[in-house]
This record gives C-alpha cells, structure tokens and sequence, in this order.
C-alpha cells in the first residue's frame, strides 16, 4: 500500500488529540498523532506493542514505571499490555507503528 500525503483523515481521539492511519499492511499500522498542549492521554493498555517517534514538541511519557520526557528525534517502544501514559507538555506530532495492527484505527469505508 503506498498512500500520498494529504491533510485529510484526521479522527478525534481525545479532547486536543487527533488521529491519522497513514498506512497499514497484514502485521503493522503506521498512525500519526497530533497533539494540543495541555491534553493527556490517560493511563492504558493494549494488546498491541506500540513503537513510536516523536517528530515535533515535548511530550512526557510514561511507560511502566519509568517516566521520561520525549523531545523530537526521541523514539520509544512499548510492549503489549504495558500500562502507558502522556502528558502533552506543548504542541506535538508522533507517529507510531502498532502491531499487530490495531483493528479500531482502521479507516472507515
């Protein structure tokens, strides 16, 4: 699957956070996040393992017990069901691989 860029496709996932499936194949699924300052995405656990890269703004992750704050160029891989957390500390984009892929961040048809 190859997909060109566009500035459509972005679905709300929480108050000052959005979504986008970039792309996806049988075993991943590339998503990007945009995120306001001040939003948190609370504390949560998935099947899925979570491997990201933050491309723009300041983030503090949480990921198990160890929290860390991510600045662009930073990446981060979060093993399924690992209980994971952020606070948006200023305007940001991250993209992120889940696998396997993640059925809920599928686009609509």
């Amino acid at each position: 699957m190859i997909r060109k860029a566009t500035p459509r496709g972005y679905q709300p996932a929480l108050p000052g956070i959005e979504r986008k499936t970039l792309v996806y194949g049988e075993r991943t699924l590339l998503t990007e996040f945009r995120m306001r300052k001040g939003s948190t995405l609370p504390l949560h656990a998935h099947p899925q393992e979570q491997t990201g890269y933050l491309v723009s703004g300041h983030v503090r992750l949480t990921v198990g017990r160890r929290t860390v704050d991510a600045r662009p160029g930073d990446s981060w891989s979060i093993p399924g069901g690992t209980q994971h957390r952020a606070a948006i500390l200023e305007d940001s984009v991250a993209v992120e691989v889940f696998s396997p892929v993640r059925k809920d961040y599928l686009p609509r048809r």
